[in-house]
């Protein structure tokens, strides 16, 4: 640990988040909800919550930190961490690692590129990596235990399950999460039942977590795949910095550029409102707020990493 390292990690990191927690609140009021899926529409829209996590399992948090919240697109960093460990370099025949620079859900780009979407954090790509993990799994219903089994080990928590009623509302209003499929499947870059690949991808969307849970559940991404108070090895130091490396350059979709700029943590968002962070081999973060940006990405707490990334010093930059 380099010594500057070690006088970073002696603040008072709760006195930190109490003070970001305070200055937010002139923000709290700005952004929407992700309304096109009703349940999610439905929250309250003033919540915020932070949450940080370190390598000897003391942790802080500020807000509404163990209330569950629909993780939406952070299940991508966990399918995809699936994904990579199974199939290593043979999962980028069907899936990109580039920015799309385009909306998350964009046919355009998918059909331009004749359906192999840019990087599994867009909604193509992770519906491929769904594909690929009910492929490997034989069944949808085996698959999904997986990835849920896969999510409590990480979050050392048996309880986490996902939400019914969000995924019903995603899958009844999921249209063009349909069309994104059926035209990979024309493409045939889907070897699956489409619904029951996109059936699947809601599901793990649905999941429900807290920002503390959150937090926890990252803490091996910020060590090389390592779970640095279990010591258990969920993935390899390569594969560990393929994902980071992604949620860094493909994890707030067409804002990533942005996110690098002013947080400069490798990081994914989801459109229920949370967000997680890793600083490598220092601590991973969560954050959760309901209100989107026009990227689609939480807005209060795109600015909360940011107030804390300048307050600590803490970047990979």
């Amino acid at each position: 640990m380099t010594p500057i390292l070690h006088v970073r990690l002696k603040m008072d990191f709760q006195q930190i988040l109490l003070e970001i927690q305070e200055e937010i609140k002139p923000f709290l009021k700005e952004g929407k909800v992700a309304d096109y899926i009703p349940a999610l529409s439905r929250v309250n829209p003033d919540q915020f919550a932070m949450s940080i996590t370190l390598f000897d399992g003391t942790s802080y948090h500020i807000g509404c930190s163990e209330d569950k919240f629909s993780i939406q697109s952070i299940s991508k960093v966990f399918t995809f961490t699936k994904a990579v460990n199974i199939y290593s370099k043979a999962l980028y025949t069907r899936v990109g690692k580039e920015p799309s620079g385009n909306p998350f859900n964009s046919l355009v780009q998918l059909e331009y590129e004749h359906g192999k979407p840019r990087n599994p954090f867009i909604n193509a790509g992770a519906i491929v990596i769904t594909d690929t993990l009910i492929s490997h799994y034989k069944n949808s219903k085996d698959a999904f235990d997986y990835i849920l089994d896969f999510i409590r080990a990480i979050s050392d928590d048996q309880t986490i399950t996902y939400d019914q009623e969000v995924c019903d509302s995603e899958y009844e209003h999921g249209f063009r999460n349909l069309a994104l499929a059926n035209l990979m499947k024309s493409f045939n870059n889907i070897e699956n039942d489409v619904h029951d690949v996109v059936k699947t991808y809601f599901k793990h969307c649905s999941i429900a977590m807290s920002t503390k849970e959150l937090s926890r559940a990252m803490l091996f991404l910020a060590n090389h795949g390592v779970d640095p108070i279990s010591n258990h090895e969920f993935i390899t130091v390569n594969q560990a910095k393929r994902v980071n490396a992604l949620m860094l350059t493909c994890g707030h979709y067409d804002a990533s550029g942005e996110f690098a700029f002013h947080v400069g943590l490798p990081a994914k968002s989801g459109v229920g409102g949370g967000i997680v962070a890793v600083v490598p081999k220092v601590m991973s973060i969560a954050v959760f707020s309901p209100r989107l940006n026009s990227w689609g990405n939480s807005l209060v707490g795109t600015k909360a990493l940011e107030m804390f990334a300048l307050k600590t010093g803490l970047s990979i930059f």
